[in-house]
């Protein structure tokens, strides 16, 4: 399997419901380094995974949609812990629209699957896996 990553950033502000979050139940910010990683079986014709620019990119879009928001007050979250592990989930399942709608170009079609993994510090992140 061959893959290529890409990475990017976050600053985002949100609180935590549930005892099990301790002080995190609070409102406070955290900055997450934001990696995803494309996979494929086959490289395409150009022998690449996928532009990596194009990559780059798109991850930068989806990211920029999060970027300097309080999560409690955006819709799309109401009620829900936004997790590291949830986040990278939304930004995997953003990713994966925008491949099958084609903003990564023709050879993007190969990719198997995705990883996004958020970096809360050196010692601690999360990841979200899925196919395509």
């Amino acid at each position: 399997m061959f893959s290529i990553t890409v990475r990017d950033h976050i600053m985002i502000a949100h609180s935590f419901r549930g005892d099990v979050f301790g002080p995190a139940q609070r409102l406070h910010g955290a900055t997450f380094l934001v990696d995803a990683t494309f996979r494929r079986e086959q490289l395409d014709e150009d022998n690449i995974v996928v532009d990596i620019g194009l990559a780059t990119q798109e991850l930068g879009a989806v990211v920029s949609e999060l970027n300097y928001r309080n999560l409690d007050n955006e819709p799309d979250f109401a009620g829900v812990n936004t997790s590291t592990e949830f986040l990278a989930k939304v930004i995997a399942d953003r990713l994966a629209e925008r491949i099958h709608k084609g903003a990564l170009g023709e050879g993007a079609k190969g990719i198997a699957g995705l990883t996004v993994t958020l970096h809360e510090s050196h010692i601690a992140w999360a990841s979200f896996e899925r196919a395509l």
